[in-house]
């Protein structure tokens, strides 16, 4: 059951009832928040593999500032969701069901997903396997493949785990459970076999209008990555920043969301 509270809050254009609370999935809870309107379609953000609803808050006034239905929430062991005791082969693959089994729990059939690194190729499962839910798909640093370069961009994260700024960054997002999180993360993709991060075969199936963003310099994958989603799904758009690394929406925030929305006010549904 999922439950929620609210509070009312007025945006320049839109009145937007916000409503927050934890929903059961199965042995442990998810947190979640919801920008509620009935003027837009629904949006569902998907935060990386070491972040949380803390990630989108650049974008989320952006987007509930024009009315659409905007839905946030932690994965299981992220943020302010239960903890989890590790990261199983094939979590996210999982943490995919997962999303599918809140949105139903808040009523919502269809949507637009949105997601970053982890979450970019979450939405990118959905998409595949649940066509039938999807409005379209906005992927952004989505990873489909095994690359040599996303091993050294792990070690360069292991590295840092300990020290500002990425230290503080993990207190903000998860608490005092974050550098844990972020070493069990970390040791899962360095020990797991490259076939789990293997979908490339599934992009044919993706009939949802898709936008490509990665940064040029994005260190944990090159640009051929996002030029094969682009080409893999149905129909695919592209966009590859210059300068920017693995986190465009918060190195350019202002020219990420004018992207972000214009792509999802063309392929609005209402």
């Amino acid at each position: 059951m999922a439950t929620s509270r609210s509070r009312e809050v007025r945006s320049a254009t839109y009145h937007a009832a916000i409503r927050s609370g934890y929903a059961d999935v199965g042995d442990h809870r998810l947190y979640w928040e919801r920008h509620e309107s009935s003027d837009a379609d629904p949006v569902v953000l998907l935060h990386h593999g070491l972040g949380s609803i803390r990630s989108w808050r650049r974008q989320v006034k952006a987007l509930s500032d024009v009315g659409f239905d905007l839905v946030l929430f932690d994965r299981w062991g992220y943020g302010r969701s239960d903890p989890r005791p590790g990261f199983e082969p094939g979590f996210l693959q999982h943490d995919a069901q997962e999303a599918l089994r809140l949105l139903d729990r808040l009523g919502l059939q269809r949507a637009h997903l949105v997601g970053h690194s982890d979450g970019g190729t979450i939405a990118l499962l959905i998409a595949a396997e649940h066509p039938e839910r999807v409005i379209s798909l906005v992927v952004v640093a989505a990873h489909i493949y095994y690359e040599p370069k996303m091993l050294t961009g792990l070690h360069l994260i292991e590295e840092s785990i300990s020290r500002p700024p990425l230290a503080l960054a993990l207190q903000k997002e998860h608490g005092e459970r974050g550098q844990d999180l972020a070493r069990a993360w970390i040791e899962h993709w360095l020990e797991s076999d490259p076939q789990e991060l293997s979908m490339q075969d599934q992009l044919a199936d993706i009939s949802a209008p898709t936008l490509v963003i990665q940064g040029e310099q994005d260190e944990h994958a090159t640009p051929r990555h996002a030029i094969d989603i682009a080409e893999g799904v149905q129909h695919g758009h592209l966009w590859l920043i210059p300068g920017a690394r693995h986190m465009p929406m918060h190195e350019v925030p202002d020219l990420f969301n004018e992207h972000l929305l214009a792509f999802l006010a063309e392929h609005a549904s209402s």
